[in-house]
C-alpha cells in the first residue's frame, strides 16, 4: 500500500478551514439546517422556562399556600408540553435529512471527481484508502453536520437559556456560575488536540486494514495457491493490534474527558449549594430559587457532558473531513482546452511527433519517439515488460499527455479534442478483462446503452460469445457476478472483444488479450479481431507472437524507441531481436507438443 496515502499528516490542530467546509456541505440545505438549528434552540428556552415555572409553583403556590396560582403555573406547564414534543420531532427530523443528504452529497462529488481524477492518480492510491473515505468518512462527516452541530447548538443555548433565568433569580449567583464556565473550555482545549491526534491515528490504521481486506478478498485465488493463509492472518493481526492500540489511546483520553467536565461541574453545584444556603439564611433566596438554581446549573452543565462524551466522534468526523477534501482537492491532471473540440471522428493517420514521457521526473520512458501510421494499419507492439508499450498505447488513449512533443490524429494534435471524444472513439481489450456487477446483456451494453438486443446479439456472434451466452442458465441474462466471477478468464475475454464491438470503434487496442486463455477461446478471439480490425486503425500488444504475424506491421520497443520495425517476415529475415524471440517461442511450442 502506498506509504504516502497512509502516512500523511494534517498539520492543523483543528483545521478552522475543515470546520468551515464541512459546514458549508449543511448550508447548501439551509433550509433543514435553519430547522434543526432554530427547533433545538427553541426546546432549550422551552426546557429552561420549565425550570422557571417550577420555581414559581414553588414559591408562590406550594410554600405560600396559594393553590390558585399553583394551579395557574402548573397549566402553563401542561399547556407548553405539546409544543415542547413538537419541537422535538421537528428537530429530528430536520437532523436525520440534513446527516443523510449531506452524505448522499459527498458520494456524489468524490463519485464524480474520481471519474475525472486520471490514471496516474489510481496507479498511486490504494483502493482501500477510496473505499474508507467514501464509506466511513463520509458517514462521520454527515453525522458532524447534523448530531455534532446540534449538540454544539443545543450547548450553546441551554447555557444562555439557563444563564438568562438565573440571572432573573439572583445575579450574584450567576455571576459565580459564569466564572466556572471558562474553566470547562480549558479543559475541552486541552484534550481535544490530543484526542483529535490520537483519532488521526486510527483513521490511518482504518485505511491499511480496508485494504488488506480488498487485497485479500480480490486476490483470494493467489493467497490460496501459494498458501499465504497463515502469513495473512500473522499481518493482519499486526495491523488489528496496531488498530487496538491507538482505538485504546483515543478512547482512554476520551474517557477521562468526561470525568474531568464531570468533577469541574460536581464542584460548581458543590459552591452554589454552599452559597445558595448562605443566601437563604439571609433572606435573599427562597426554596423554589434554590431548586431553580441547582437545576439550571444541572440543566446547563448537561449539554455540556454530552458534548465531552461526543466530542471524540467529532473529532473523527474532522480528520474524515480533512481525509475527504484531500480527495477533493486532488487537481485534474489531464485537462480539455477551453476550445477543446469533438471532430467527429479520430480516424485518420496518427503521429507521434518527438514524444518523451515520464511516469516520474528524470526517468523518461519514452525519448523523442516518432512514429507515423496510416489510417487503416494494424501495428503489433512486441518487446520486454518495461519497455514502453503499454505506455504508448495509454498516450494514444490520452489516459496521460506526453511531457515534450505532440501526438496528431489525422494532422490535430490530440490534445486540441476533447477527452470524451477521443476515448469514446476507443474499443479497448486488455489482457485482464473487467466485467460489472449484473447480466451478461449488461455488460455488452456497457460502452452503448441504447442498443438493441438484437445489436448486441450481432456483436456477441462476431466476437464468438454468443455460442458459450446461450449455454449459460439464462442466456444473456444470467448474472455474471462481481467482476465476473461466475464466468472463465476466456468467457470474460469474449464478452470483453463484444463489447468492444458494440461501440464500433475509429481505434482498437488489444493489451495481451489472448494470454491468458486456451488456444480454442484464442482463435475465436483472433476471428472476433479480425472483424473488428477491418478497416480501423489497430494497436496490437502481444507477448505471443503468433497472434500478430498478419500485422501490417511489427515494431520491438525497447529502451522506450524502436529497436525494429517490418512485417513478420521482414523481420525474420532480418534475424534481429524479434526473430530471437519468434524462434525462441516457436521452439518452445514444439517442445510441450
Amino acid at each position: 500500500m502506498n506509504d504516502y496515502f497512509e502516512e500523511e499528516e494534517f498539520e492543523s490542530q483543528i483545521n478552522k478551514d475543515t470546520i468551515w467546509r464541512i459546514g458549508k456541505l449543511g448550508l447548501r440545505h439551509w433550509p433543514m439546517m435553519g430547522g434543526f438549528l432554530l427547533f433545538i434552540s427553541l426546546v432549550s428556552v422551552v426546557e429552561a422556562f420549565h425550570t422557571y415555572l417550577n420555581k414559581q409553583m414553588i414559591d408562590l403556590g406550594i410554600i405560600a399556600g396559594d393553590m390558585a396560582a399553583l394551579k395557574h403555573y402548573a397549566l402553563i406547564y401542561l399547556a407548553t408540553w405539546p409544543v415542547f414534543v413538537i419541537l422535538v420531532m421537528g428537530f429530528i427530523l430536520c437532523a436525520g435529512w440534513l446527516g443523510h443528504r449531506v452524505q448522499y452529497d459527498l458520494r456524489q462529488s468524490m463519485f464524480d471527481h474520481l471519474q475525472e481524477l486520471p490514471l496516474s492518480y489510481y496507479d498511486k492510491t490504494p483502493t482501500g484508502w477510496l473505499m474508507s473515505r467514501a464509506t466511513s468518512d463520509v458517514t462521520r462527516v454527515g453525522d458532524l453536520v447534523s448530531w455534532g452541530f446540534l449538540d454544539m447548538t443545543w450547548t450553546v443555548t441551554s447555557v444562555s437559556a439557563s444563564l438568562f433565568f438565573m440571572f432573573l433569580i439572583n445575579w450574584k449567583m450567576t455571576l459565580i456560575v459564569i466564572a466556572i464556565i471558562p474553566l470547562l473550555y480549558l479543559v475541552a482545549v486541552n484534550f481535544k488536540k490530543y484526542i483529535l491526534i490520537e483519532y488521526r491515528m486510527v483513521r490511518k490504521v482504518n485505511s491499511k486494514i480496508t485494504g488488506a481486506f480488498s487485497e485479500n478478498i480480490s486476490g483470494v485465488r493467489v493467497v490460496k495457491s501459494l498458501r499465504r493463509e497463515e502469513r495473512n492472518i500473522n499481518e493482519f493481526q499486526n495491523l488489528t493490534n496496531e488498530m487496538y492500540s491507538a482505538s485504546f489511546k483515543a478512547a482512554w483520553l476520551s474517557a477521562l474527558f468526561l470525568p474531568a467536565v464531570q468533577l469541574v461541574s460536581a464542584s460548581a453545584i458543590a459552591i452554589i449549594v454552599w452559597y445558595s444556603g448562605v443566601q437563604y439564611e439571609g433572606g435573599m433566596m427562597t426554596i423554589g430559587s434554590i431548586h431553580a438554581f441547582v437545576s439550571y446549573i444541572t440543566f446547563m452543565l448537561w449539554p455540556v457532558q454530552q458534548l465531552a462524551a461526543v466530542y471524540a466522534s467529532m473529532q473523527q468526523a474532522i480528520a474524515s473531513g480533512e481525509r475527504i477534501f484531500s480527495l477533493l482537492d486532488t487537481e485534474v491532471d489531464i485537462v480539455d482546452a477551453p476550445d477543446a473540440i469533438d471532430p467527429g471522428t479520430i480516424r485518420g493517420d496518427i503521429v507521434f511527433d518527438h514524444v518523451t514521457f515520464s511516469y516520474v521526473e528524470e526517468n523518461a520512458v519514452l525519448t523523442n519517439f516518432n512514429l507515423t501510421i496510416p489510417q487503416g494499419e494494424t501495428v503489433a507492439l512486441v518487446g520486454p515488460t518495461g519497455a514502453g508499450k503499454s505506455t504508448i498505447v495509454n498516450l494514444l488513449c490520452r489516459f496521460y499527455e506526453p511531457t515534450g512533443g505532440a501526438i496528431r490524429f489525422n494532422g490535430r494534435d490530440y490534445r486540441s479534442m476533447t477527452q470524451a471524444s477521443i476515448q469514446s472513439r476507443v474499443g479497448m481489450v486488455l489482457q485482464t478483462p473487467h466485467l460489472f456487477s449484473g447480466t451478461a446483456m449488461e455488460n455488452l451494453k456497457y460502452g452503448r446503452l441504447s442498443a438493441t438486443d438484437e445489436e448486441v446479439i450481432a456483436a456477441a456472434k462476431m466476437a464468438g460469445a454468443d455460442g458459450f451466452i446461450r449455454k449459460l442458465e439464462k442466456g444473456y441474462q444470467t448474472e455474471v457476478g462481481e467482476g465476473g466471477v461466475l464466468l472463465s478468464t476466456g468467457q470474460k475475454q469474449l464478452i470483453s472483444l463484444a463489447r468492444a464491438i458494440m461501440v464500433n470503434p475509429d481505434l482498437f487496442i488489444m493489451d495481451e488479450a489472448t494470454s491468458a486463455v486456451d488456444t480454442l477461446t484464442e482463435s475465436l478471439i483472433q476471428k472476433g479481431m479480425d472483424v473488428l480490425m477491418k478497416g480501423r486503425t489497430s494497436f496490437i500488444i502481444a507477448h505471443r507472437l503468433s497472434t500478430i504475424k498478419n500485422a501490417d506491421r511489427i515494431l520491438v520497443i525497447e529502451d522506450g524507441g524502436i529497436s525494429e520495425m517490418g512485417s513478420h517476415a521482414e523481420l525474420i529475415k532480418q534475424r534481429g531481436h524479434y526473430y530471437n524471440l519468434y524462434t525462441r517461442q516457436f521452439r518452445e511450442q514444439a517442445a510441450r507438443v
